[in-house]
């Protein structure tokens, strides 16, 4: 038997029960993928992350769903430098992070308990037929406002600009409607459509946002920083939004509201990188014992 030290972080929100959750394993970066897997589902969580030392970069993390390994995601890496900070295994400050997608540099603040992740230059990838993707999200082509896209700055996701919230919260997945999707676009391997709508849940934000999932995972996500990466780039990139920062919200409509500070680098037609930012907050602490 071995014994683990776990954190269990709530992202994107400074509250308990706030933004998405994330448990967080430490020095267990070299456990067999089949562990990652069933820790994950033992959760019920969207994602957790295992951790370790590397030699390229401060820590190495590994980015789990209950169906695969991915190389990257947002609120994990939130929730992952706040837990390693919180046991001891990097300071505060500039970081980097060793991933499947890249050395992703993170910065975190004094307290540490904010983290500004430095996400990669978007990738866009091709547009997809906004019949196939109302389908699939069980809305008619009319409340698809501009040219769903694929964007991945670390992780890819169709970027679907919804017409109002009414729109956003009448979404439903269809899970053949989204295998139509992803063929049409040549993978198997796509996240599920990212639903996005200009002005936000609260005065504060600027964008609200949803992405619902298929199983084993849960039906939605409470908060997507990767998918924030890639909508941020998306929305700049095409003239949607006036400035390159902005205030994203997403999770309300699940009661676990969540707040990211967005910030693209660079000018609409050569995006260097993306920047979000947002608070974790330590739920939990622990010991696992497999």
């Amino acid at each position: 038997m071995a014994d683990f030290a776990v954190h269990w972080v709530d992202a994107f929100t400074d509250r308990p029960f706030g933004g998405n959750g994330c448990s967080v394993v430490h020095q267990a970066a070299h456990l067999d993928d089949e562990t990652c897997l069933a820790f994950v589902r033992e959760t019920s969580l969207v994602e957790c992350t295992f951790l370790g030392p590397s030699d390229v970069a401060d820590v190495r993390v590994r980015y789990f769903l209950a169906s695969r390994e991915i190389p990257f995601a947002g609120h994990p890496t939130v929730a992952s430098v706040v837990a390693a900070h919180a046991a001891g295994t990097v300071g505060t400050g500039d970081l980097t992070l060793e991933t499947l997608a890249g050395i992703i540099p993170v910065h975190l603040s004094d307290d540490g308990k904010r983290v500004t992740m430095r996400q990669n230059a978007p990738e866009f990838g091709a547009e997809v037929d906004p019949a196939l993707v109302a389908k699939a999200i069980g809305l008619t082509k009319a409340d698809i406002i501009a040219p769903p896209q694929l964007v991945s700055t670390g992780l890819p996701f169709v970027i679907t600009l919804l017409e109002d919230r009414t729109a956003l919260s009448l979404a439903r997945l269809n899970a053949s409607a989204i295998e139509r999707m992803n063929a049409s676009i040549g993978s198997d391997d796509v996240m599920e459509p990212f639903l996005c709508t200009l002005g936000g849940f609260s005065n504060a934000g600027d964008t609200a946002a949803r992405l619902l999932m298929l199983p084993p995972s849960p039906p939605e996500d409470p908060f997507t920083g990767s998918a924030t990466g890639a909508m941020a780039s998306y929305l700049w990139s095409r003239g949607l939004i006036e400035t390159p920062e902005f205030v994203a919200e997403q999770g309300h409509m699940l009661g676990r509201p969540g707040r990211a500070d967005v910030g693209v680098i660079g000018p609409r037609n050569a995006i260097e990188a993306v920047e979000v930012a947002g608070s974790g907050y330590i739920l939990m602490s622990g010991t696992l014992h497999l």
